[in-house]
């Protein structure tokens, strides 16, 4: 009975035939999308690696607000 409740599922309660109780679950847990960030990055870069140079000032531009 533990099983359904922790998946969502309410639970009646029957005595003598009749209906005397019901146990929900407390909270529903919101489900968190989870980001593909390897694919993401893929998609915006391609297979391009950036030397530390690039990296560093891309991140200089960043802090200045620019567009890097």
């Amino acid at each position: 009975m533990s099983a359904w409740i922790e998946n969502g599922e309410p639970v009646q309660i029957v005595k003598r035939g009749k209906a005397f109780a019901r146990l929900v679950p407390a909270e529903a847990k919101p489900v968190l999308a989870k980001v593909d960030w390897a694919a993401q990055r893929k998609a915006i870069w391609g297979s391009r690696v950036f030397s530390t140079a690039e990296v560093k000032a891309m991140e200089e531009a960043e802090l200045e607000g620019g567009q890097g």
